[in-house]
């Protein structure tokens, strides 16, 4: 395999399994969820802050008029994604939130084919079916949501919103191949600092618990995570990045059997086993039709 595409498979998987415990510490933060998104930002941002400056990423050179504005695009919707997504967790459960947010590698496939010029394949459709139904299995035998009428509906319709947004910022993360995701995630993170500044009431937790949940999804759920997920979009192909992204609501339900002591179903076993082999089939270009060749 190519150095590369190696590198970039593991920045994502490694990516997706911080992803996972991400409804976990938000939930134990306490917070709304405009506060949980705002002190995201000043965390994460004071920390790449710093680790750009130490990287010597701060010079104007790497600031093009092209770079800063799609930079600040993707903020935008990179930031509309997260309060989309927490908002749903309380609407529709965190299980169902996150089944219906796992369409975003549809949809950022469907966005690069449209404005990238990407060819889709029967092969590459066929992976991401399997590993979306590997996805539903696991959900389906995760237990009944307990919500139901217009909130439940709401709730899906945020998930929704969240994962089209996310497939925007993914898309335009990948025009700017070149720029250091470090940089990226720094002005994402600012252009989310003055979006939530008007709208947050700086409240501050009283438990330690909350401000450790809240630096951890400053820390480590953003500035680490956001670092290893541009630096992975910007090495793998668009279907490659999808697949991958599958291993999100593998790490969340185990996360879930840790944390609260859910166990997993013989269905949710074949789930993952359904989005792993979909994984597998993409990075490695397995093909249906070329193992019917080779058998004849």
């Amino acid at each position: 395999m190519d150095k590369t595409l190696k590198r970039g498979s593991l920045e994502m998987i490694a990516a997706m399994l911080i992803s996972g415990t991400i409804g976990w510490f938000v939930l134990v933060s306490g917070q709304s969820v405009i506060d949980v998104v705002f002190w995201r930002c000043v965390i994460g941002g004071a920390m790449l802050l710093l680790v750009c400056a130490a990287l010597g990423l701060l010079g104007r050179e790497l600031l093009s008029r092209r770079v800063l504005v799609l930079a600040l695009v993707s903020g935008v919707a990179i930031v509309g994604n997260w309060l989309l997504l927490f908002a749903s967790y309380s609407k529709a459960s965190i299980a169902i939130s996150t089944a219906v947010y796992n369409v975003q590698p549809f949809m950022l496939v469907g966005l690069a084919a449209l404005f990238l010029g990407e060819r889709i394949t029967l092969a590459k459709l066929a992976w991401l079916g399997l590993a979306f139904l590997g996805m539903l299995a696991i959900v389906s035998a995760h237990g009944d949501s307990g919500t139901s009428g217009e909130n439940y509906l709401l709730g899906i319709a945020l998930a929704l919103g969240a994962a089209l947004l996310y497939a925007v910022a993914a898309l335009i993360v990948k025009r700017l191949s070149g720029t250091p995701p470090h940089l990226i995630a720094l002005i994402q993170l600012l252009t989310g600092i003055f979006m939530l500044a008007p709208l947050a009431s700086y409240q501050l937790p009283e438990q330690p618990p909350a401000w450790a949940s809240l630096a951890a999804l400053g820390i480590l759920h953003t500035g680490v995570m956001y670092m290893l997920l541009y630096s992975a979009i910007q090495k793998l192909p668009t279907a490659l990045t999808g697949a991958l992204s599958f291993v999100y609501p593998i790490a969340a339900i185990f996360v879930d059997w840790l944390a609260f002591g859910h166990r997993l179903s013989p269905l949710q076993w074949l789930g993952v086993a359904a989005i792993l082999l979909a994984a597998a089939g993409m990075q490695q270009g397995w093909s249906l039709r070329r193992r019917r060749l080779a058998a004849a």
